[in-house]
């Protein structure tokens, strides 16, 4: 497998305050800099090479600036699949679903050991609601770089798409496995990596999956999180929970108990 250097140091998606514990001495008199005007740090940014450059817009958010440096790079490196991948991921997040797809096409074809790039196309697929046409994608992926929860995540709601829950359960609890922090929106991600959260079925079944996902992994406090949103969403078979073997331990929490208590309907004021 062809490896490329992608030099994007984790931090560089994430913003981070440091605070630094008080020292014993006194303070020092000197007073603390000023942080740099946002101009000023815009003009570091214009210092950068154009990779480099091209990868801070895309952590920022700043899609339409990423795209236009992407698209430069591929102009001079037609044969780097990273760069197409990139170019791509700016154009999906713009909503450009069919251009974003030629462009993961492009970088698979380049390299046909490029994962990302194959489970790119089938979050595109996914939007598109071709969920058989997606599972093939992130089963193609997983078979290029197993042992990466995010094409697991991918796959369980592809095959959540098709009503094949057992199999989309079965993906949930393989990603656990890998990384507890699967479902943690607020992790680091990978920059050449699209997940696909948005969710277009039947919501409310879906918690309950994931519910018995993390019921399965020992993850009380997640477990509970998912089976409180599943019964806020009017999930009809919560007293599944008793009887399913996957909730057995779940049965002894107290949370768990007074949640699967019968609804008492409310009495009308006089």
């Amino acid at each position: 497998m062809t490896k490329y250097s992608l030099a994007i140091p984790a931090v560089s998606f994430l913003l981070v305050s440091v605070f630094l514990p008080a020292l014993a001495q006194a303070p020092s008199e000197t007073p603390a800099a000023p942080s740099p005007p946002a101009a000023t740090a815009q003009g570091q940014a214009e210092k950068l090479p154009d990779e480099e450059r091209a990868r801070l817009y895309l952590a920022r958010k700043e899609y339409r600036e990423a795209q236009e440096l992407f698209y430069r790079l591929t102009l001079e490196q037609p044969k780097n699949p990273v760069y197409w991948n990139e170019l791509g991921i700016s154009l999906h997040h713009q909503m450009e679903l069919r251009a974003a797809l030629k462009c993961y096409e492009r970088a698979f074809k380049l390299d046909p050991s490029y994962a990302d790039a194959l489970n790119n196309a089938g979050t595109i697929y996914y939007e598109q609601k071709k969920f058989s046409r997606a599972i093939r994608a992130y089963d193609k992926a997983i078979a290029l770089r197993g042992g990466y929860a995010p094409f697991y995540v991918n796959l369980g709601y592809a095959y959540f798409g098709t009503k094949d829950y057992e199999d989309s359960i079965g993906a949930f609890r393989k990603a656990l496995e890998i990384d507890p922090t699967a479902f943690e929106a607020s992790r680091s991600r990978s920059g050449t990596v699209i997940e696909d959260r948005s969710l277009s079925v039947d919501r409310a079944h879906f918690y309950f999956l994931l519910a018995k996902s993390f019921a399965e992994s020992g993850n009380v406090e997640r477990c509970l999180i998912y089976l409180r949103k599943a019964s806020d969403e009017g999930y009809p078979r919560m007293n599944d929970v008793k009887t399913d073997p996957a909730f057995a331990a779940m049965l002894k929490v107290p949370e768990v108990q007074e949640l699967l208590l019968p609804k008492t309907p409310e009495k009308s004021q006089p």
